[in-house]
């Protein structure tokens, strides 16, 4: 059994669907652009790409040409760990604004959190990344803001700032369920969105989403998304495929004990990174 396809209204008072298109890993400008577009024509309407992806070229040929007026898509980007700090992370945000070439973003998100690792005064680091995305805001270059990645003690360093983040895109699947960040993000009105739903791919073999899969006669993909749907997270799925991205926009309806049994399983099946521990430049 399939589920509806709902909104999430951020603080900002745009609507996010409950399914979005992520697009890591799409590269060359003409395959890019021919795959997002396909997924406009499918039906998604949020798409999400990054800097680091190097594809905000392909995906702005695609909006631009897809026949879909701009205000019915949502197009999100991020800014990389290289950019941090507020000078270059509004240079950078001018640089993604110019590849796409959209005129304006839907959302702007700070990709990973600076950490001890990075510097000692991380807090610090990642508020002045964070005040450059609020001047964007109230200029209205961007409809809304938020963060990725983001642990409760990063985002508790951003909440006492006169903006607080929209949104928080975490990995997010049954091998990885964040619930700590997922407990603090609904108590704090941050929506949250899941990468890597399927998590590596891995995870779609196991036995015990297999199992569920059957029970509903849906695929092992299809469980994970209505997993993730039944958590209030907004996952953003890939495909290539014409079929699978239309089989994407219908998540499976599962029953309460499908989803603790889910819940349960072991950190498994993806990168599972601890944000703490990982210093991406």
């Amino acid at each position: 059994m399939a589920t509806s396809i709902s909104v999430h209204t951020l603080s900002s008072g745009i609507d996010l669907p409950s399914i979005g298109f992520g697009s890591y890993r799409l590269s060359g400008r003409e395959e890019t652009a021919k795959v997002v577009a396909d997924a406009i024509s499918t039906g998604y309407r949020l798409i999400d790409t990054a800097a680091c992806y190097q594809n905000e070229d392909g995906i702005g040929d695609a909006v631009r040409t897809c026949g879909i007026p701009r205000e019915e898509l949502l197009i999100t980007s991020k800014v990389w760990n290289t950019d941090r700090g507020y000078d270059k992370t509004m240079a950078a945000f001018e640089n993604s604004l110019k590849l796409l070439g959209i005129g304006y973003l839907d959302l702007y998100l700070i990709h990973w959190p600076a950490n001890a690792l990075y510097s000692q005064n991380w807090e610090s680091v990642n508020r002045s990344t964070w005040s450059a995305l609020i001047e964007l805001y109230k200029k209205q270059k961007v409809r809304a803001i938020g963060v990725s990645n983001f642990k409760p003690k990063h985002l508790a360093a951003l909440m006492t700032m006169d903006v607080q983040p929209m949104v928080n895109q975490i990995e997010f699947h049954p091998g990885f369920l964040q619930k700590e960040t997922l407990e603090y993000c609904c108590k704090h009105g941050i929506v949250v969105e899941g990468w890597a739903p399927f998590g590596n791919g891995a995870l779609l073999r196991e036995p015990l989403l297999v199992e569920i899969a059957k029970k509903y006669s849906c695929s092992t993909a299809q469980v994970c998304l209505g997993w993730a749907v039944q958590h209030g997270v907004i996952p953003l799925p890939k495909s290539s495929h014409i079929e699978r991205m239309k089989q994407n926009l219908l998540p499976c309806k599962l029953e309460d004990e499908d989803v603790l049994r889910l819940d349960g399983l072991p950190s498994c099946g993806g990168s599972c990174y601890d944000s703490d521990a990982v210093n991406f430049i």
